[in-house]
């Protein structure tokens, strides 16, 4: 399948994901406020969102790919199953282990993590509790990571972007159970986490089933580190870091504000919003990337590979920069129309807001380095960006720290701070793999790439004029359209209608583009009708 079409595939799939995500984000707002049970909610959820979006959202399965896919070639699918076996009983036994020794150890590691409250030992007991319960979920997206892998090595996309939906079905159940069964604030949080750890079990099941569907047998065994495995792990584990920098300066993120009452809670809302764009186009590009780039490299066809990452770079930005912007031009317009009701306060949305305009000029980068990063693990080299991933987590640490105690000490809300330093730690990620890339002429920037980038910024600045003007009178079209969510209804509207129409009057896209990016690729194989 082409690139786009692929990237189409899972990025429809993913916002079906998301919008539930975001209809679950919204409940747990207009539940919880930013009080005590959404912080204790955002630290229940820390290690095993990080463990997913490091595994199920791509850097793991971008690192085993090339392992799988290379020996299926050499050796048939039979070898490849065994491989695929020995990685998953290995991680699985290991992972498994880690969840329980992280479960044993959560009384001493919660109150760490949430030291504004640690004086308050209900609060305490909930939060321990509940992040008791999400933890297992580590071990499901163990194998859900690996199925993933042999799946979109064999071009199935779909079902490795669908399953993603049962989490956010599964942890919206038990907040919306209130409506119709009364239950308390900690006994919905304990619910809600426990539900974490049913959707990773059928997100396992759904997997296992789509891979034994494609005739590949795997098997969970006792583990042995055999060669195949130090090869996988090899390059698995520098690759999660590398891939993951961005969720690593996250939880750096999450850490520093356990001191400050409600900040988490703010940084996790912001922290849902600016990573729609990542989850909808950077992770479904980077996964489309790895194949088609692994199979450039192996063949020699540097031309295809330039053409391939230029394609990626083009449509990344394409797809990125308007969520971006509007992010950036109206983030109080966004967060107030849709999380501003129940125990959410506008107040909160103002706070919330601060925080996300300052993510939001850092959203190319996010996604960016899921483009940039697919070319090095194509080559089997983990290591570097592992290096440049560590070197941004290193800025996050220092310059988020800093900005956070500073910003705080000046009466500015030092979540600000620690947005800033993620934006600005992303950006040098992106400087060090695209000059990298540059440096070794694995790739350059074509006089075709520039010209089409410099006509999406056009249209994205286009765009940005009319968010400006519309988002100024916010408060009269919430009046005269009877609802705010309408009016960001219309605003966005407006706004996607305007860079559309400019792309095409520019000529950044043109109407054979379009076509072409729906059409299959001569040779590509018959989707399985089970799976696609």
């Amino acid at each position: 399948m082409s690139l786009a079409r692929n990237t189409i595939v899972q990025s429809t799939l993913t916002l079906g994901s998301r919008i539930l995500g975001f209809a679950r984000d919204l409940a747990l707002s207009a539940r919880f406020g930013q009080g005590p049970m959404m912080d204790a909610w955002a630290t229940a959820i820390m290690l095993p969102n990080l463990f997913r979006r490091l595994f199920a959202e791509g850097a793991f399965a971008q690192a085993f790919v090339p392992i799988y896919g290379g020996v299926r070639a050499a050796e048939g699918e039979e070898a490849a199953a065994v491989t695929a076996s020995e990685a998953l009983s290995f991680m699985f036994a290991v992972v498994t282990a880690f969840c329980i020794a992280m479960q044993v150890a959560m009384p001493w590691i919660i109150p760490l993590l949430m030291s504004a409250w640690k004086d308050d030992s209900g609060v305490m007991r909930v939060a321990i509790t509940a992040t008791q319960l999400a933890m297992p979920y580590l071990a499901c997206m163990t194998i859900a990571s690996l199925l993933s892998g042999v799946l979109n090595t064999a071009g199935k996309f779909a079902l490795t972007a669908g399953v993603g939906a049962f989490l956010n079905v599964c942890t919206l159940i038990p907040l919306l159970a209130p409506e119709f069964l009364p239950m308390s604030q900690p006994d919905t949080l304990k619910a809600v986490t426990a539900a974490v750890t049913v959707s990773g079990l059928v997100q396992a099941g759904l997997l296992w089933w789509g891979v034994r569907r494609l005739g590949v047998r795997l098997r969970i065994h006792w583990p042995r580190v055999t060669a195949s495995v130090k090869t996988t792990l090899k390059l698995a584990i520098p690759g999660a870091m590398a891939g993951g920098a961005l969720q690593l300066n996250s939880v750096v993120s999450q850490v520093l504000t356990g001191s400050d009452a409600g900040a988490r809670s703010v940084l996790y809302n912001a922290d849902r919003l600016y990573q729609l764009p990542l989850g909808l186009v950077g992770v479904a590009i980077g996964l489309a990337l790895v194949p088609r780039l692994t199979k450039a490299f192996v063949s020699g066809d540097h031309e295809g590979g330039q053409r391939t990452l230029d394609d990626g770079i083009t449509l990344a930005m394409a797809f990125t920069l308007p969520a971006a912007i509007a992010l950036f031009v109206m983030p109080f317009v966004v967060i107030d129309a849709t999380m501003t009701r129940g125990a959410f306060t506008t107040a909160d949305a103002a706070r919330t807001a601060d925080a996300l305009r300052q993510f939001a000029w850092g959203v190319p980068a996010f996604v960016l380095a899921k483009v940039l990063t697919p070319p090095f693990f194509a080559r089997m080299d983990t290591r570097r960006p592992m290096i440049f991933a560590v070197t941004s987590v290193v800025i996050t640490v220092v310059l988020g720290a800093g900005l956070f105690f500073w910003f705080s000490r000046i009466g500015v809300d030092g979540v600000q701070g620690l947005a800033i330093a993620t934006s600005v730690s992303a950006w040098v990620n992106v400087a060090l793999l695209g000059g990298t890339l540059i440096r070794e002429k694995a790739w350059h920037a074509s006089p075709r790439f520039v010209s089409r980038i410099a006509r999406v910024l056009a249209a994205s600045a286009a765009m940005a004029g009319v968010l400006f003007a519309a988002s100024v009178f916010y408060e009269d079209l919430s009046r005269w359209l009877l609802a705010k969510e309408i009016a960001v209804l219309v605003i966005c509207g407006v706004g996607g209608l305007v860079y559309a129409a400019c792309l095409i009057a520019f000529r950044a896209v043109t109407p054979a583009e379009l076509k072409a990016v729906l059409r299959r690729e001569p040779g590509a194989p018959t989707p399985n009708a089970g799976l696609e």
